[in-house]
């Protein structure tokens, strides 16, 4: 499947009055010479792994994720003869995803929290959106790996996610295994933050080492909140600037919803 290039124009919600007392995006420099409120060029590759029942190279700036769907008869133990199905996901980075080599974590013998953090992120999200009576007892595994950092792995992860489970249920609907998805909804997710007291969306690698606070934000396509994460990294932040940042995320995430949607039209 071609790679599918994506530049949305969404209309942005209506901007609070914390979001106007940030400075105007023509004030600002950021190092790819984006608007405050602009995303990162987003890509779309579906069915980049042939061999998987979703698969999708999820490109955002220079990050890169490829996540890859599997969908298993069974469920874990503890949820047998239940009626209902399950779904999880891991996550990883390649070696050299980084600017060092990073060794790998079977070298290590043990998952580092940081993954195990972000694997359970990654999970507890896609499950907010499948009906899980709906999937029957079946397991869908969601292998998040990450092939170049940039910032905003986990949030790329979240998203391609998205799109990679998409696709393998509508599998078992074609395949006339299901006789509708049991995918309630997409969801996408990215990072906003404050860097140098101003608020920037979609943080890069430069931007997200030196943010004075650090927000990952997880929204559905209704407009549902599924996971806030805000850290103040330096110094705290008011509500006043929460409200601006979640303002900033959704305008983000209608945007990457959208360009979702194109990805999954173009598979099929």
């Amino acid at each position: 499947m071609s790679p599918i290039s994506l530049s949305t124009s969404v209309p942005a919600p209506a901007q609070s009055s914390a979001a106007s007392s940030t400075a105007a995006p023509s004030q600002l420099f950021r190092p790819d010479g984006r608007a405050a409120d602009a995303l990162r060029p987003v890509r779309f590759t579906p069915g980049f792994v042939a061999t998987a029942e979703g698969s999708v190279l999820i490109e955002t700036g220079n990050t890169r994720v490829l996540c890859n769907a599997t969908i298993e008869t069974g469920v874990p133990g503890w949820m047998r003869n239940s009626g209902r199905g399950w779904v999880t996901a891991e996550y990883g980075m390649l070696p050299r995803a980084t600017l060092t080599r990073t060794p790998r974590e079977s070298e290590r013998g043990k998952v580092g929290g940081r993954t195990h953090e972000i694997q359970r992120l990654i999970g507890r999200s896609l499950r907010a959106v499948v009906d899980m009576k709906a999937l029957g007892e079946r397991t869908v595994i969601l292998d998040c790996d990450v092939l170049q950092a940039d910032g905003g792995t986990r949030t790329a992860a979240i998203t391609g996610a998205s799109v990679a489970l998409a696709l393998a249920l509508g599998k078992l609907v074609a395949a006339g295994t299901l006789k509708t998805s049991p995918l309630r909804q997409m969801l996408a997710a990215t990072s906003v933050g404050i860097v140098d007291g101003n608020i920037l969306l979609d943080l890069a690698y430069e931007e997200d080492s030196r943010a004075d606070v650090d927000m990952n934000v997880v929204m559905l396509a209704d407009g549902g909140l599924v996971e806030t994460q805000a850290t103040a990294e330096r110094v705290s932040y008011s509500r006043a600037q929460l409200t601006a940042m979640l303002d900033y995320a959704e305008k983000g995430i209608r945007e990457l919803l959208a360009a979702q949607q194109t990805a999954l039209a173009s598979a099929v």
